[in-house]
């Protein structure tokens, strides 16, 4: 039996703090996007057309999240620079949340992502 690669990241402290854990499913990956108050929020498969050179995402978003964003971006990337099947799953909760704390969730993902593609494109 094939090794499993296994990824955990986090970033940011208190209520921007958010986590990326991953894993390899087969040749595909896996990727949850959360924070302490984790859901499925949305689920974005991203995949890679070798044929046209580019990725592409398809989302589904649970009623009344937003998670999509965090899934679809994550999804998208992912693909684009592995060239490989990805799923994100995004589940970030935050109460009353300002407008400055959603720029910083958002960058907190977009920094986990981009480590964690530094770790898997090795």
């Amino acid at each position: 039996m094939k090794s499993v690669n296994r990824y955990e990241l986090t970033r940011g402290e208190g209520k921007v703090r958010v986590s990326l854990w991953a894993q390899e499913m087969g040749e595909d990956l896996v990727v949850c996007i959360f924070n302490e108050n984790a859901h499925i929020g949305a689920v974005a498969v991203g995949e890679y057309d070798y044929k046209e050179k580019r990725a592409s995402t398809s989302v589904i978003t649970r009623p009344g999240h937003k998670d999509d964003v965090i899934a679809q971006k994550a999804a998208y990337l992912i693909s684009k620079h592995t060239k490989k099947p990805s799923c994100a799953i995004a589940g970030v909760h935050v109460d009353d949340i300002t407008k400055e704390e959603i720029q910083r969730v958002l960058e907190n993902t977009d920094s986990l992502v981009k480590d964690f593609l530094k770790q898997v494109t090795k």
